[in-house]
């Protein structure tokens, strides 16, 4: 299959089978699924009326037989595309190769150029005219799937694509034939004008130029399709190859897939879940973000339910298998992928629509042009010039380059915004999207914990000292909240005391012993059970400080020091920067947002209120997250799904278009249609208006390549002979036939001028600004919320000395008038995915700021909030796979 014709054209005639109920024809995957009675029809009537009219089929196997062997199936798939890929790219090279001394010799003498002796003259016109035939013939029959599919399909009157390329580059060739004869009979004759006419009317470089042209494109839809397993590929090796399960008493490595249902399988700290069952001892922290979308590792006891490919954090447990094989989460995810993506039916080209009826009729006018001619006595060669005339004027180039030039440009716009769009196919659909769903983690927020919320409780200490005694005691632990408090601490620069006697209770909180006091750090129940909070007044407050809080998406921790509560720490997921401006975005352009999220209700609904979302679905696990997509389709919607993780693939595939935050997993990347390099959501507005204009201008350019046929025919067939004296010849017909290219191409370069008009708020670009750059608005803040914690008036100098260093009134000591920034030379970058590697490598090294990549100059440009050293930036781009030549200061 080539184009939305021929998928079309199989579905009509499988669909016209008797017991037939549904047809599921994927032009991407080149698969079709049929749903028939097995008593009116067989697997073999319908591969007969897929080969019947002209197209290769043959049968997977029974749905047993595929689940059994996935695996392999799915091997041979991505095989069959890659040779595909292999065979296109051979072909084109050697059509290039061909057609470049195919066009010297045809266009050299015109140029000037020094050909050679023998191929220059009227008297070896003929000579040239020859050499042309034998180098077009080779391309001609390196690419005669064209001329197979074309003319099969004209047969079956069901043309496609291929039968307007086969059409227009054998018109081309047969003139060409045609001139060569003619040229002969001048040459035998001594009619010298006769040759002279005729030698400038080859037409052999037409015909290998649409050919190669037309082979350009379809190697860059083999690549596309070439990349589509690469998301499948991923997910089959996430699953754990290997189990330890218990047998007979003693622990045995076995093969994940060997893992019978009803097996005790051991998990230790950091293994990765082989299948899905329940806890029957032991306990653990098990980072479930991948399937779930949580962003805590959830804790899991006796009891509790395990999904296959998440990973425990820390702790060792026991459980049973439940679930094995394709009967795994995460085997209902890989299937879900496959399936989403087999029955995603790529947009109808508009030049596919109307092959179906251009080209017959185009065909028709040719053959009345020389009927006619030959009826009103003219000669058999002038009805054959104007009849041939009418098929190279009717040529498909600037009707096959209006899409793919526009889409070339427009891709190429959006990654200068940093917006990778990895097919035409998104491209297009991008422009009719009239609702968006986000992924909650990692999309509108950053994906882990981190602390919101400081509030002292008594006024022993300042600010700071609590916060470096709680981290303290939370030093010990391995809890993702514990982590956060600790990274907290270490943001803020501050020295953490000593703690002794450290101790933990799962699912409860911590001890320790500092400076020769006790403390406590947990839940409220932790601290009841400790003998803490007895007076019924101050438990009723602390409720009502945990429940706020707990109503605002954020887990309170509470710390107690020698039986007496010093203060409350609340961790929470935080939104992005970017999050809310975007979101106000969405509402501008009339785009309706849904956010989906793994996590509890009551954090959906916080998050929800917060940023004034229209609707938020909570707890829903993957598939469940595929059918809300899917109900949203059902009701006529166009759903752009935005998600970071491996439990947004499946969604991410189902979707019209599947957005995935660059910064997410290679999975989700690989499963969506668009990446967002820089992690902002405002881009996905801009992704839609950048669609919207290339719509446009491909609909421009279709415009054009129709004009140059509308009023090219009538001349071309002689129209205004008789009045006039005026007939367009195939040559006049091939220049006019160049210049509807030239026009379209010109016009799809427009887009290079294109401007984004969403952009994120100045007031948000400056929040970023402060938070990340200005160290002094850090102070200021740190200043004031300090005071408006420990319940006391802030230090008015110090906040005014802050205000006047952020100002630029006063510079601080040791401090320049910005950020450092730093070059670092790349080599080996070779697209926007490379790009997109080494900027996540840079930004996530401790102390840069910002990172930002430019693909063309090769160069990295990092801010630095502190100081980082040239050999540890140098090393993170050569970890992510590509060579650090310097890095100098800006």
């Amino acid at each position: 299959m080539t184009c939305a014709a021929c998928q079309a054209n199989i579905t009509r005639n499988v669909g016209k089978l008797d017991g037939v109920e549904e047809v599921n024809v994927s032009l991407l995957a080149n698969q079709m699924t049929v749903a028939y009675d097995e008593e009116k029809t067989d697997e073999q009537a319908i591969i007969h009326a897929v080969t019947e009219i002209g197209y290769g089929a043959s049968g997977t196997g029974t749905e047993a037989q595929k689940d059994s062997g996935f695996g392999k199936e799915w091997q041979s798939r991505r095989e069959m595309t890659e040779e595909n890929q292999k065979e296109m790219k051979r072909r084109l090279i050697t059509s290039v190769a061909i057609l470049i001394p195919l066009m010297y010799v045809a266009m050299g003498p015109m140029m000037s150029l020094p050909v050679p002796g023998f191929l220059v003259g009227m008297e070896n016109s003929l000579i040239s005219a020859l050499t042309q035939l034998l180098l077009t013939v080779p391309v001609m029959i390196i690419n005669r799937h064209f001329y197979q599919s074309g003319f099969k399909a004209l047969v079956k009157k069901a043309p496609n694509m291929d039968s307007l390329v086969a059409i227009g580059s054998a018109a081309a060739f047969v003139y060409g034939v045609f001139s060569m004869y003619r040229m002969a009979y001048g040459f035998g004759h001594g009619d010298m004008d006769l040759v002279h006419q005729y030698g400038h009317e080859l037409y052999f470089e037409s015909c290998a130029m649409i050919l190669t042209l037309i082979t350009v494109g379809k190697y860059l839809e083999a690549r596309s399709k070439a990349k589509t397993s690469d998301a499948l590929r991923k997910l089959v090796d996430l699953a754990p190859k290997t189990a330890v399960v218990l047998r007979d008493g003693i622990e045995q490595v076995i093969p994940a897939e060997n893992v019978t249902a009803g097996d005790i399988v051991v998990i230790k700290p950091g293994g990765s879940i082989p299948v899905d069952g329940v806890v029957t001892e032991g306990h653990g922290y098990v980072d479930q973000a991948a399937i779930t979308g949580e962003s805590v590792p959830v804790e899991k006891n006796a009891g509790d339910e395990v999904i296959s490919a998440t990973i425990n954090k820390n702790g060792s447990f026991r459980f049973r298998a439940s679930r094995v094989g394709d009967d795994t989460t995460l085997a209902q995810i890989i299937r879900l992928v496959d399936e989403a993506g087999n029955t995603k039916a790529p947009i109808a080209r508009l030049a596919d629509r109307v092959s179906g009826v251009f080209v017959p009729t185009v065909i028709i006018i040719a053959i009345l042009t020389a009927i006619v001619w030959l009826i009103a006595g003219q000669s058999f060669e002038f009805a054959l010039s104007n009849a041939i005339a009418v098929l190279v004027i009717s040529c498909p180039c600037a009707l096959g380059l209006a899409t793919p030039v526009a889409i070339m440009v427009g891709t190429g716009k959006a990654a200068e915004y940093g917006i990778l769009i990895k097919s035409a196919v998104s491209l297009e659909t991008l422009h009719s999207i009239d609702t968006v769903v986000l992924d909650k983690t990692g999309t509108i927020t950053v994906g882990h914990p981190s602390v919101t919320d400081v509030i002292l409780w008594n006024k022993k200490n300042t600010r700071e000292e609590f916060l470096a005694e709680a981290a303290a005691v939370e030093a010990g632990s391995e809890h993702p909240l514990a982590v956060a408090v600790v990274e907290k601490a270490g943001q803020e620069g501050l020295v953490l005391p000593k703690a002794e006697a450290f101790d933990s209770l799962a699912g409860r909180g911590v001890s320790a012993v500092i400076k020769g006091k006790r403390y406590l750090a947990g839940n409220m129940a932790f601290l009841q059970e400790n003998g803490l909070l007895k007076q019924p007044e101050l438990q009723k407050k602390v409720q009502e400080q945990a429940d706020s809080l707990a109503s605002e998406g954020k887990t309170p921790l509470l710390f107690a020091c020698d039986e007496e509560l010093e203060g409350i720490i609340a961790v929470a997921d935080t939104v992005r920067e970017t999050s809310k401006a975007a979101l106000r975005q969405f509402k501008e352009a009339g785009l309706k947002v849904v956010m989906l999220t793994g996590d509890n209700r009551i954090t959906a609904e916080a998050i929800r209120k917060r940023l004034d979302i229209e609707e938020a679905i909570s707890e829903v696990m993957p598939t469940q997250k595929e059918s809300c997509i899917r109900e949203l389709q059902e009701k006529g919607h166009k759903v752009a799904m935005v998600g970071d993780g491996i439990n947004d693939a499946p969604a991410l595939t189902r979707a019209d278009v599947g957005i995935a935050i660059g910064a997410g997993t290679d999975i989700a990347i690989d499963s969506a249609d668009v990446v967002l390099m820089k992690d902002s959501l405002a881009d996905v507005v801009t992704a839609i208006d950048l669609s919207k204009s290339v719509i446009r201008n491909i609909r421009m350019n279709l415009f054009w390549a129709f004009f140059y046929n509308v009023c090219g025919i009538p001349v071309a067939a002689g129209l205004l002979y008789p009045m006039f004296n005026i007939r367009l010849s195939p040559m006049i017909g091939a220049a006019a036939m160049s210049l509807s290219s030239v026009c379209v191409v010109t016009n799809a370069l427009r887009l290079r001028f294109f401007k984004g008009k969403t952009v994120p708020s100045d007031a948000a670009e400056e929040q970023k600004k402060n938070e990340t750059a200005d160290s002094g608005t850090a102070q200021l803040r740190t200043a004031e919320r300090s005071a408006a914690d420990d319940n006391r008036e802030p230090d008015k100098e110090a906040i005014k000395e802050v205000k006047e260093e952020r100002n630029g009134e006063k510079m601080p000591s040791g401090k320049g008038e910005k950020e450092m920034e730093k070059v670092i030379e790349v080599e080996g970058m070779m697209c926007a995915h490379c790009q997109m590697h080494v900027q996540k490598a840079l930004a996530a090294v401790e102390g840069v700021s910002e990172a930002a990549v430019d693909l063309e100059a090769k160069k990295a440009v990092v801010k630095l909030s502190q100081e980082v050293s040239d050999e540890t930036l140098m090393k993170a781009v050569e970890d992510a796979g590509y060579t650090a030549v310097s890095c100098s200061v800006q």
